[in-house]
């Protein structure tokens, strides 16, 4: 039985009129489509409702930036783009009808004060996730538009209407945005099912793999120097069955070892290129500001000044404390041997040692410790100047359902707000007339 939208709504929810609009997810793409759109429909008189499966409005949002919400980056629409790892091109419209700069501005405008910190990323000045989250769900309600908590979608079928069957009854729209997110941090919500409305209104979904995700590793030496940060170094990957060896990124930052593997910021990013692509061969640079030649001279004078110390010991100078044995065992130099007895040749693999630490990189750490998912509805089949499915008309897509994602500093959430505004005014305009105001 189909159940009118107006008899199921909220209290204090206007009447409805026949053109509705219904958003499913209400992440930051859904709930910034949701107030998009129903801005453009103010003098309309058509409806806007936004069906969340949760009990609560933005639950991954509450946790991103651990609790922080690097919610933008202060940067124009080239860097944005720049930034952008899986199809960038698709976005160019999305960041022009909603640039760094007017994100910014929408949460100022509604009492969300903002700061810039290092690297350009934006964060709310009250370091408070909530505070934006509060600021969309205000902004909904200001717009009126119908919010359903605790909605699960079923299926969805379409003939000349969507028909949007829940947990709640079956709700009829014109235009039917899906912005319910991808599989990373599933205990906030995350199911893939809009891979599964998706795929069986005719889309395709590309191939799925966590991102910005750590990264585990074969050797497990590693779990002895768990806690341990590394700074300025450089990190390159290879993919292990690539002919050409041909690095799938190289990054210089700040890295951490875990219990069986490796994460932090360079980590992180390395794997946003990485994903789908392991296992691999991680190198880590621990002196990118020497070349080869520099690092032997170094290690060399160390020698010569310490020549009575054994090799372990000298080399308190050159490394990290917790890392000597590690790397003593993995140079096969004695380390119980004297400085002054070490071979040109022994000195010189423990440069190269030291420039390319190896490390075999089998798999990441999941869905479950994932900020983002790689892959999503194929971009060949939405405009991306209206993000509407080239397949069924007044079909939209917004956020992580998307084949796109990007790095580390704000650059995901934008395109969840730069996707979900553009495609909530191009629903808006869809089912008549919407302000482009």
């Amino acid at each position: 039985m189909n159940i009118p939208l107006s008899t199921t709504i909220e209290k204090n929810q206007p009447n409805l009129s026949t053109k509705k609009i219904i958003i499913i997810g209400a992440g930051p793409a859904g709930m910034m489509a949701a107030g998009r759109a129903a801005q453009a429909l103010q003098s309309t008189g058509a409806t806007v409702a936004i069906l969340e499966q949760n009990d609560r409005m933005g639950k991954k949002l509450y946790i991103t930036g651990k609790g922080r919400c690097n919610l933008t980056n202060n940067t124009d629409i080239q860097s944005l783009v720049k930034n952008v790892v899986t199809n960038p091109r698709f976005l160019q419209s999305a960041f022009h009808a909603l640039p760094a700069q007017a994100t910014m501005e929408f949460f100022e405008n509604r009492n969300t004060p903002i700061k810039t910190e290092r690297g350009g990323r934006v964060f709310p000045a009250s370091d408070y996730s909530g505070h934006i989250i509060d600021a969309l769900v205000i902004n909904l309600k200001r717009m009126g538009v119908v919010i359903k908590r605790g909605c699960t979608v079923n299926h969805i079928e379409h003939d000349s209407k969507f028909l949007i069957h829940t947990s709640m009854g079956t709700f009829q729209a014109d235009a039917l945005i899906i912005a319910t997110g991808g599989l990373s941090y599933p205990s906030t919500g995350s199911t893939g099912d809009g891979y599964g409305f998706a795929s069986s209104l005719g889309h395709n979904i590309t191939s799925t793999h966590p991102s910005l995700v750590p990264l585990i590793t074969e050797e497990t030496w590693v779990k002895g120097l768990e806690g341990l940060s590394l700074k300025n170094i450089s990190c390159k990957i290879t993919a292990t069955d690539s002919q050409k060896k041909r690095p799938i990124y190289i990054e210089t930052g700040e890295m951490l070892f875990t219990a069986n593997g490796v994460t932090g910021p360079a980590i992180l990013r390395a794997s946003a290129y990485a994903a789908g692509k392991l296992p691999a061969l991680l190198e880590i640079d621990l002196k990118p500001g020497l070349t080869h030649e520099q690092l032997n001279a170094r290690i060399l004078r160390d020698f010569t000044a310490n020549q009575n110390k054994t090799f372990a010991n000298a080399m308190e100078g050159l490394l990290p404390k917790r890392m000597i044995d590690v790397i003593v065992a993995i140079s096969q130099i004695p380390a119980d041997k004297k400085v002054n007895a070490i071979t040109k040749q022994e000195r010189q693999t423990l440069t190269n040692l030291l420039k390319a630490l190896p490390l075999t990189l089998k798999q990441t750490a999941g869905y479950k410790e994932a900020v983002i998912t790689k892959g999503g509805v194929n971009v060949k089949e939405i405009n991306p100047s209206t993000l509407m499915s080239k397949i069924i008309p007044g079909l939209f897509f917004a956020g992580e359902i998307i084949d796109v994602d990007a790095l580390t500093g704000g650059y995901n959430l934008q395109i969840a707000f730069s996707t979900g505004h553009l495609a909530g005014q191009s629903a808006a305009n869809y089912i008549g007339g919407g302000s482009n105001d």
